[in-house]
């Protein structure tokens, strides 16, 4: 039987049946797949067929011929054409749905594992108004206005927003009246073509517990005329408003911050409550963007691991401490390692502010400060980067063989690769991962995988010091 050759722009109709990791609508049509954004399982569409490959397709919806019982009327008026959210089209309890599969199919396709132990998805308190930092390029307009916002998805056209409806609704009149600040004072607004201007970005940072907030310019360099007049007229302003600052990135790259922060007026940072315990924030620290549902996982981690205060734990990739000083009050001796020494200075002040004396922070490569352990450890705590974890860490604990990994991913993709190389020939077994929903809204998903040392490797535990 001849394939029926597929022609860019050709209509066709399609029936949605899945979601891809990135979002989009997964259909078949004359036995090959189509993507297609912004549909849903179970619409029935006309599709506009725009890059063809032998064996699939990218599509863009023409027609919706019936609607998914799964889709809904989004909240924000430019969803459509907005990049910041992938998913305001579809129900919440679908997109709970939508992320589990993704986290199963995940260990299934690239990890190899057959029947995993997924958990229904750990559900967002609210499925809007939860971000707690927001970050938005700025540009000025043909008209002169400037603006900011979000890129169109699939293009580098901004779409201006005034308010978001996933970031805490506390940070809308910042948004809204700093982009008029800007206009007034003519500072110039960044192009990234010709890398010539001021201000690359508006950054939005709030405490949800305590209700500080941070304001910081990314700009290419210092020399932002008044700023410190305008800074100290934005605190009289906003009474949460704590800190201003200016970050400098003056490197033609698509990175947001760079290297260096100074704080203009006010403090350098917030204070946020997490898990009954005081954090320090700054603009650019690391901190889960929805905070009850980072919670909500940690007391997950924490009821799964109970632990008896004898325990010697391990944090990688800990940041400024969010999960090590939680779990630090429930072992003996915990450790944290951290690449970046801003963050563990962080760390180690967040240590002192709780009155944490059983934690220490080593700043270095967790791949090779690992390989210096003096000691085993009987939990270990992976929480790498959405690249996973470096190949000799994957190495170094099968060699250490703690009695217990607790892995927590932001990229499903690479915690299969990673879980895959650690259950190799049946050293770890995988007891319960649970996902949860750290940005509704969206494709992505965090899931949290519990790994146990197979009775056999607990009789041979070995480990050479290099």
């Amino acid at each position: 039987m001849t394939k029926i050759v597929w022609q860019q722009g050709e209509l066709i109709e399609v029936t949605i049946a899945n979601l891809s990791d990135t979002g989009d609508g997964v259909g078949r049509a004359d036995e090959r797949v189509v993507f297609v954004p912004d549909t849903v399982p179970g619409d029935r569409a006309i599709v506009r067929l725009i890059h063809v490959k032998p064996k699939y397709a990218h599509g863009k919806l023409q027609q919706l011929l019936e609607p998914s019982p799964h889709r809904i009327r989004p909240s924000c008026i430019v969803a459509d054409k907005c990049g910041g959210c992938q998913w305001q089209h579809i129900n919440y309890n679908y997109q709970l749905v939508a992320k589990q599969n993704q986290v199963i199919q995940a260990l299934e396709r690239i990890g190899g594992f057959v029947q995993p132990p997924v958990d229904s998805v750990l559900a967002a308190p609210s499925a809007l108004n939860y971000r707690n930092k927001s970050t938005y390029p700025l540009l000025r307009a043909a008209t002169g206005q400037i603006q900011a916002g979000y890129y169109q998805k699939g293009s580098h056209q901004l779409i201006n927003l005034n308010q978001c409806p996933v970031q805490d609704s506390r940070l809308n009149p910042l948004l809204a009246e700093v982009k008029q600040d800007i206009q007034q004072r003519g500072w110039q607004i960044y192009d990234e073509q010709r890398h010539l201007g001021q201000i690359r970005h508006l950054g939005l940072r709030i405490g949800r517990h305590t209700g500080e907030m941070l304001l910081t310019l990314v700009v290419k360099d210092w020399n932002l005329s008044r700023i410190e007049t305008q800074a100290q007229e934005w605190l009289k302003r906003y009474p949460q408003l704590v800190g201003v600052s200016l970050n400098r990135n003056s490197d033609r790259t698509n990175a947001i911050f760079g290297s260096e922060t100074r704080c203009i007026a006010g403090v350098p940072h917030l204070r946020e409550k997490f898990a009954g315990m005081e954090f320090q924030v700054r603009p650019d620290t690391f901190f889960q963007v929805y905070t009850e549902t980072a919670e909500a996982l940690l007391q997950v981690i924490q009821s799964e691991l109970n632990l008896q205060g004898h325990e010697l734990l391990v944090d990688a990739y800990c940041g400024i401490g969010t999960l090590t000083l939680p779990l630090a009050k429930k072992v003996r001796q915990a450790t944290g390692l951290e690449v970046q020494p801003a963050a563990v200075e962080q760390a180690i002040l967040n240590a002192q502010c709780n009155g944490i004396d059983n934690v220490t922070f080593q700043v270095g490569a967790v791949e090779k400060l690992l390989t210096k352990m003096g000691t085993i450890p009987e939990v270990v705590i992976l929480d790498p980067p959405r690249k996973g974890c470096d190949r000799t860490v994957i190495d170094t604990l099968r060699q250490l063989k703690p009695s217990r990994i607790v892995y927590v991913s932001c990229k499903v993709a690479t915690l299969a690769r990673d879980l895959k190389l650690l259950c190799q020939d049946g050293q770890y077994t995988i007891t319960r991962v649970q996902p949860a929903d750290f940005f509704p809204q969206t494709a992505h998903v965090e899931a949290a995988a519990f790994l146990v040392l197979s009775h056999l490797d607990k009789d041979t535990k070995s480990f050479k010091k290099n």
